[in-house]
């Protein structure tokens, strides 16, 4: 227990910078874990920081907890800064007001309108050529001259460094036995152990000579690293497989699909990370897999032990190398809402009633079902655009999906989780001052043909 609070003169460091840090400051989950190990923050604590929904509010809450956390709190602090590559920030805080070389002015801070702060390096996932993208707010706002660069910025092969919180730790919160009782009933069922097989390809590396014009996709690892946390802690047995060719990813597939252990689980998940084009994903060595191909691999028809389960796909890739450079929202109530959700129709209706049954052996007709259904595919980028990547810290869409997941899927169903992303999505924005691609923009989109909520109910077991 903290004996006493931050001492006054570290007390009026951070408040005289407070404007500065909550424009400049990246809360990261480094930096949190830093603090942890420092004792400066609880397990509770990290998680109430962690689970704001900006970086402006993350920081601002964690301002308001550290004077309140011991004479020790400051040190930690900045010895955190130091070690997430935040150290102008450090001397900004331990110099003295005398060498300021002018007073900055009180600033009026609204959560929703702060920049975020730059700690990785973004690329486009682009299919011809690579193109220079940052990452920067929530929402736009011009760059303040005169404020310190946030963080080092590297050029290396023609990417820059730029702004993306790092995927969060937080363990996935439990679905409580009153949720799920409460929720049962009305949703897919889900409460196998495993829920199910997860499957994640991931291409990194492409090949120079069969696909000179793909770029290795850094920050991949980082995404398909996080995909295997995530659903592992979801009840999921997840195999991941990097670098394949397309037709290493067929069979892939293929074998996936005919897994007899899918007739004793509640549900799949796949997700493919690549470079894309609409409707297609590359393989190392250049050549294209068509999506409709995968999707309908799982269809009723393909896939049968799956007929009825949940069947989640997420697409980390370019549906296109259109740069989504955003519009100005008019004044007054919002009015650039996200887009709507795309239905697909998965089969067709029966050509008359001489093909309307199937009759079983006793007589009786037998239910029919579409030839696809039950399936939600979360997609990166709108058709026609392309997906945005942090080379440190992995893509925006698995970062904003990963955190979703951790921190929702205890008593939300997929579809609205799938909302939220779009929603943090929208509010990220890239950072460049003085190039055609500031404040450049990304906007995720998912496909649904599900017939009933679907709840994960992360860490419950029924009792029977």
């Amino acid at each position: 227990m903290l004996e006493c609070g931050m001492l006054e003169q570290d007390r009026r460091a951070l408040r005289r910078r407070s404007a500065i840090l909550c424009k400049e400051l990246v809360v990261d989950a480094l930096l949190i874990q830093s603090l942890q190990a420092d004792d400066i923050l609880t397990e509770s604590m990290a998680e109430s920081i962690m689970a704001e929904q900006t970086s402006q509010k993350r920081s601002w809450r964690l301002l308001l907890l550290l004077p309140k956390r011991g004479p020790r709190a400051f040190s930690s602090f900045c010895s955190a800064l130091r070690e997430t590559e935040q150290q102008h920030l450090c001397d900004l805080l331990t110099q003295s007001p005398e060498k300021d070389g002018k007073v900055t002015p009180k600033q009026s801070i609204q959560p929703e309108e702060e920049p975020e702060g730059i700690t990785g390096q973004l690329v486009l996932q682009a299919t011809e050529k690579k193109r220079e993208r940052f990452v920067d707010s929530p929402l736009p706002l011009p760059t303040q001259e005169g404020i310190a660069a946030k963080r080092a910025r590297t050029h290396e092969s023609m990417e820059f460094s730029l702004d993306a919180d790092s995927p969060i730790n937080t363990p996935v919160l439990p679905c409580t036995p009153d949720f799920y009782l409460s929720h049962c009933q009305q949703s897919y069922r889900m409460n196998s152990s495993p829920r199910g097989f997860a499957l994640v390809i991931s291409n990194v590396t492409f090949d120079p000579c069969a696909a000179p014009d793909l770029d290795p996709r850094k920050g991949g690892e980082v995404d398909d690293e996080v995909l295997r946390k995530v659903f592992t802690e979801l009840d999921y047995l997840v195999t991941v497989h990097r670098d394949l060719t397309a037709q290493g990813m067929r069979t892939c597939i293929e074998n996936f699909c005919r897994r007899p252990d899918h007739r004793t689980v509640d549900s799949c998940v796949v997700c493919l990370l690549s470079h894309g084009v609409e409707g297609a994903i590359y393989g190392t060595d250049g050549q294209l897999l068509q999506l409709d191909w995968v999707f309908e691999s799982f269809d009723n028809a393909h896939c049968p032990l799956l007929q009825n389960k949940p069947k989640m796909f997420f697409i980390q890739a370019c549906r296109g190398e259109e740069m989504d450079c955003g519009v100005e929202q008019i004044d007054g109530p919002a009015r650039t809402c996200s887009p709507s959700c795309e239905q697909r129709d998965a089969g067709r209706e029966g050509q008359g009633d001489a093909n309307s049954r199937q009759r079983g052996d006793m007589g009786r007709p037998r239910i029919k079902l579409p030839q696809r259904s039950d399936m939600i595919c979360g997609f990166a980028s709108l058709k026609g655009t392309a997906a945005m990547r942090n080379t440190k810290r992995g893509s925006w869409f698995i970062q904003e999906l990963n955190t979703s997941l951790r921190l929702h899927a205890r008593d939300t169903h997929l579809a609205d989780i799938m909302v939220q992303v779009n929603g943090r999505i929208k509010e990220r924005e890239g950072y460049a001052p003085g190039t055609a691609h500031h404040r450049c923009k990304e906007m995720s989109e998912f496909t649904s043909s599900l017939c009933k909520d679907l709840y994960l109910f992360p860490k419950y077991q029924p009792q029977y």
